[in-house]
């Protein structure tokens, strides 16, 4: 009887471990940032500093305007799409398909965030992609090792074989932990790591009121919660392979 408890709730844990990284795996809401520059002409126009008199027809340059651009980016693809700073649904749009025509989306398989091109030397590039690619395949790893652990677990039911157990709870564990690293090199990548602040300093060098704002997504967020998940169904699944191989052989 406490057998058959222990594997519901082993089961149960294991399926939500699997529901929640496949979620962070495939949406592409790991981080959230927006990016805006504000040109104020501030009474002059062009660049001759010529004063702006009464009766003085000015023409506004489209690039004047106070534009926000917004980015998503997970494991798949980086998306951007630009809008006025002054919209309120802004925000709201970021989480809809039906987002504007301005958005522009690429892949972000070995896309360091969020750079397009190398702003500083090819060797700083070079590393971030690196790291990038270490942090694709320990995520690929965690994904590939939860699909089998629960694979394992179907083909072990009922009590079938102790071996199976052992084998799925391996790969639960395996699978928590490589997205363990996963999600702390994201954190050390975005908070850490003086990649964010290059990209900071390269805008303003250009653009003096240059403003950033990075947050955690949504996929971010599934992470921590399918990794608990997972550890704990993990060490049940190998609980469950030792009682069985106590008591039933």
């Amino acid at each position: 009887m406490k057998l058959s408890v222990a594997l519901f709730f082993a089961g149960l844990f294991g399926a939500l471990a699997a529901v929640f990284i496949l979620l962070s795996f495939g949406t592409d809401y790991w981080l959230l940032a927006s990016e805006s520059c504000t040109h104020s002409s501030e009474g002059t126009v062009g660049p001759s500093v010529v004063p702006v008199e009464r009766g003085d027809v000015v023409i506004q340059d489209p690039e004047d305007q106070s534009f926000v651009t917004v980015y998503h980016e997970g494991f798949f693809w980086r998306c951007s799409f630009k809008g006025n700073m002054d919209d309120e649904d802004l925000i709201s749009k970021l989480w809809f398909t039906n987002q504007p025509d301005t958005k522009v989306c690429m892949h972000a398989y070995l896309f360091p965030f969020p750079i397009s091109h190398p702003i500083n030397n090819s060797t700083e590039y070079e590393s971030a992609i690196i790291y990038r690619g270490f942090w694709s395949v320990f995520m690929l790893i965690g994904v590939v090792s939860v699909v089998l652990g629960g694979f394992f677990i179907i083909c072990a039911a009922p009590f079938a074989s102790h071996n199976l157990y052992k084998a799925g709870g391996v790969l639960f564990l395996t699978s928590g932990i490589f997205l363990l690293v996963v999600v702390v090199m994201y954190v050390l990548w975005i908070q850490v790591l003086d990649v964010v602040e290059h990209y900071m300093d390269y805008h303003k060098s250009m653009c003096p009121d240059y403003q950033l704002s990075l947050s955690y997504g949504l996929s971010f967020m599934f992470a921590p919660i399918g990794i608990f998940f997972c550890l704990l169904a993990g060490l049940l699944f190998l609980l469950i392979g030792r009682t069985i191989k106590i008591h039933y052989n």
